[in-house]
């Protein structure tokens, strides 16, 4: 009743000149608060959720364009170097987005569950991470010397190569994955996967000795960042400095380069996504998905398709590994755990598998509930610990509360918990994939009848 209701009142407002009004007005809602309070996460949710007005809302589509342009180029970097934490989220948004719609090629396109998808991640990572640091002369010239000590093996220029770079090597790695668990399916091949993933963590770990490429548990750094040009600094003071309150840094700038970056590479794969969605690969893929024997009997080439998605998934995630670690500076294999593959796994889950807005809806909502809401209630519950507040009714006193109880302990449980809800009211996702639409509305037309 709530749910039609709620519908009846969203069609309302989504014709004419409402929707472009609303998008206006919740984006100038955002960016006012934000500007404001640039410290409030309520602020901030309400800033990040204008980017979903933009796609529920039926306005015109260059008025889209603008507005999205816009907001992702003018209004995020400005807010975003006012308070430097919010951009940090943003960007921690676009990469796990990133990793998301490549996982949603393997799992939602295909329906390959791969539960080692971070390994592509680590790939892309640890190869700018060895050629652009100084891990190079210390495994082959100085194997006592301080890295600080040694220049680095390439200039920052080298990382654009070898963002293109990585997308090779990382599908390569994918299409190696994907012989060997060409005959597997299910629980089995989710098995394989999960091997592989922490093969590549164990690797990174131990590959110290005897001959040191990864330095073991300690990582890799520094590693190089991207050359950017000094006068970017300049030209982006004088134009926003007012707005922003005080002077930009270098160290300002290259989060706004590197958030630039991972907004492109997002653009590039939802329409390489989408393009492949809807052409004869992408309809083999979701053939492969429901039924490999009759895709087989069609003449589908299974062994090309599954090779296929494991190449692609891959070669996204490892294009944002060499983000990640340019932009870190620093690696180490516990950045690629099991449980970041399962954190990408629920966000395409959660997101609506097979749907690429859902996708990106998944990596933004798992995202803000780990670095925002999450640690946002963890820290407001310290420093209640550290005052005198009490709770009248009971007469409870704030200090004596248990840290076990602080909420950013339980994010799994969190995540384990709405999976169940979702699995439960809403199976095909927050935003359902278009043929699981109208697969979802044949099945309620069979069960009413």
């Amino acid at each position: 009743m709530i749910t039609t209701g709620f519908r009846q009142l969203f069609d309302r407002f989504n014709h004419g000149l409402w929707p472009c009004a609303i998008i206006i007005g919740h984006t100038l809602l955002g960016t006012f608060l934000v500007y404001s309070t640039p410290r409030s996460s309520l602020a901030f949710l309400a800033l990040v959720s204008s980017f979903f007005s933009l796609y529920y809302f039926k306005a015109d589509t260059r008025f889209k364009i603008v507005a999205g342009v816009l907001l992702a180029l003018v209004v995020i970097p400005v807010v975003g170097v006012r308070n430097i934490f919010y951009l940090e989220v943003i960007f921690q948004i676009c990469v796990f987005a990133a990793l998301a719609l490549g996982l949603n090629i393997v799992v939602g396109f295909a329906g390959l569950l791969d539960l080692g998808y971070v390994a592509f991640y680590a790939v892309g990572a640890y190869l700018w991470a060895f050629f652009g640091s100084q891990q190079f002369y210390v495994l082959h010239f100085a194997p006592g010397t301080q890295p600080s000590n040694l220049p680095f093996l390439l200039p920052g220029d080298a990382f654009y190569l070898f963002m293109f770079l990585a997308i090779i090597v990382a599908a390569i790695t994918g299409v190696f994955l994907g012989l060997p668990v060409l005959r597997l399916r299910g629980d089995y091949l989710a098995i394989v996967t999960l091997g592989f993933g922490e093969v590549i963590r164990v690797l990174a770990n131990n590959l110290d000795k005897p001959l040191n490429f990864t330095n073991g548990p300690q990582g890799i750094t520094p590693i190089q960042r991207p050359t950017m040009p000094e006068p970017l600094v300049d030209s982006f003071n004088n134009v926003f400095g007012s707005l922003i309150g005080h002077q930009a840094s270098i160290a300002d700038m290259y989060n706004v380069m590197f958030y630039f970056l991972a907004l492109a590479m997002i653009i590039v794969i939802i329409f390489v996504t989408r393009r492949i969605d809807d052409s004869k690969i992408g309809r083999a893929w979701t053939a492969v998905r429901e039924d490999e024997t009759a895709a087989i009997a069609m003449g589908i080439p299974l062994v090309r398709m599954k090779l296929a998605a494991f190449a692609m998934g891959a070669s996204f995630a490892g294009v944002m590994g060499v983000l990640l670690a340019a932009s870190r500076t620093f690696i180490s294999p516990e950045s690629f755990s099991f449980m970041q593959s399962i954190g990408v796994l629920t966000m395409v889950i959660l997101g609506g598998s097979g749907s690429i807005p859902g996708a990106i809806l998944g990596a933004a909502t798992v995202t803000l509930l780990n670095l925002q809401i999450l640690q946002g209630f963890s820290l407001y519950l310290s420093e209640l610990r550290q005052s005198d507040a009490v709770i009248p009714l009971i007469n409870f006193a704030w200090r004596d509360l248990s840290t076990q109880l602080d909420p950013a302990k339980y994010q799994r449980l969190l995540f384990g918990l709405i999976l169940i809800l979702m699995m439960i009211f809403r199976p095909g996702g927050l935003i359902p994939a278009k043929r699981r639409k109208r697969r979802l509305a044949g099945e309620e037309a069979v069960t009413e009848q």
